[in-house]
């Protein structure tokens, strides 16, 4: 029998309109949609349905908008039955990971996310930082690049997301140093990325600090999934751990590859991505194909993909 993984994307997965289909045709979806409407005394649904994607792109609208999203599509899932070992989610996707295991409530991961979101945004003025993703450079050549940009601001790597894409996140000048020294060693390719902040950097440790002090005012449960995190690619084991795992993700790199591939070393051979967008499937095949695991991938984000893995999930169970 398949051991399955359910995944939830991050930020830059999100787009006008997505899960308005569950909301029309579930009603535990729509009840997921109405929840966060309540709780940030907004109208998140309408800016997710039919707003306009500069203010969905805002930081600290975006993540509530894309853990929603994630829920509400997971509780249709949940409302037929299916269900998973192990759950993982990128950067932001942890939350909604963590929702999940029932660790921290919807509610609760709403208000966290959104300030998380503010946070992040404030911890570094706008137009000082940016992110760029390096395609196919040889790992090995990793710390050539990074030592390139010594004189020109602070660059760290955010995300390790397979074994042809990492991303690097840090000042301007600095990036852009890094990126050329990347193209010289042979990447494919450097992509600069439409944000507004240098994510997973310790240029955002005052964020981890203000986090930390908004995770301490909400109930935290013992998980009853196992969630593997971004900072070290393990199981948290404790609820205690949880909340320095979260602090710390904010400003350290996240491992998703490593986080992958100790989840198929653990024997899972399904991933699940439940949310916006399809780069977690894509994530997967590569870390799958690059240790010679073989491993199925489906992603749902509209009825559709819903129905088809609907289908796989039943045939398999």
């Amino acid at each position: 029998m398949s051991k399955i993984a359910f995944i939830f994307p991050g930020q830059g997965a999100q787009y006008i309109g997505m899960g308005k289909d569950f909301y029309e045709n579930f009603n535990e979806s729509k009840k997921v949609f109405d929840e966060a409407d309540h709780v940030l005394n907004m109208d998140l649904s309408g800016l997710i349905f039919d707003g306009n994607e500069e203010d969905l792109r805002k930081t600290e609208n975006t993540q509530p908008a894309i853990l929603t999203t994630s829920i509400a599509i997971l509780r249709a899932l949940q409302n037929e039955g299916l269900d998973c070992e192990y759950t993982a989610g990128l950067s932001l996707g942890e939350y909604s990971s963590i929702v999940m295991s029932n660790a921290i409530g919807f509610s609760d991961a709403l208000k966290v996310v959104r300030e998380r979101g503010k946070f992040m945004q404030e911890a570094v003025p706008q137009g000082i930082g940016g992110m760029a993703a390096i395609l196919g450079l040889d790992r090995l050549n990793l710390p050539y690049v990074i030592d390139a940009s010594r004189d020109y601001g602070v660059v760290e790597v955010a995300n390790y997301n397979s074994p042809e894409q990492i991303v690097i996140s840090g000042e301007i000048p600095g990036i852009k140093i890094a990126g050329s020294k990347a193209m010289e060693l042979g990447a494919k390719k450097v992509v600069e990325l439409q944000v507004s902040a240098p994510f997973h950097t310790s240029l955002l440790s005052k964020a981890g600090v203000r986090l930390n002090a908004e995770l301490e005012k909400i109930g935290i449960n013992d998980l009853d999934k196992k969630v593997v995190s971004n900072v070290d690619g393990k199981v948290v084991e404790s609820k205690e751990q949880l909340v320095s795992k979260l602090v710390n993700q904010v400003s350290h790199s996240v491992l998703w590859q490593q986080s992958v591939e100790y989840m198929i070393n653990q024997g899972v051979d399904t991933f699940v991505e439940i949310g916006p967008g399809k780069s977690l499937s894509g994530f997967v095949k590569r870390i799958g194909k690059h240790i010679g695991a073989g491993v199925q991938t489906m992603s749902i984000s509209n009825l559709d993909s819903f129905h088809e893995a609907l289908n796989e999930l039943k045939k398999g169970a």
